[in-house]
């Protein structure tokens, strides 16, 4: 359980959502490149940690610091990871999704 919400855990759904929105969007020009940058940088390293700790004391913003951090390994998608959503995109449907993923019983489980 403490795995399953751990920052790690939380970061990785971050990155599966802002990858899922780009593929989303790849009408709008946006390069196989990019995608397959995102693809290869889904697993937050340690470093990434780093490097998302020292942006949010600059931008004050945990998300913003993180679409940072995964930009500075994703460089052909760090335009347009984030483009269009907001904070709450991430924030809310990785709750959702951790809890939809935990053990035990949910809503959605007992009807």
């Amino acid at each position: 359980m403490a795995q399953l919400f751990s920052q790690r855990s939380r970061h990785l759904q971050w990155r599966r959502l802002w990858l899922l929105l780009v593929g989303l969007r790849k009408s709008l020009a946006i390069t196989t490149d990019a995608l397959e940058q995102m693809k290869q940088h889904l697993e937050v390293t340690d470093q990434d940690f780093e490097t998302a700790r020292a942006e949010e004391l600059i931008r004050r913003h945990d998300v913003m610091a993180h679409v940072h951090a995964f930009g500075a390994v994703a460089p052909a998608a760090a335009s347009i990871m984030h483009y269009g959503a907001t904070s709450c995109f991430v924030t809310d449907n990785t709750k959702l999704i951790l809890m939809r993923n935990a053990p035990g019983p949910s809503p959605s489980r007992t009807t």
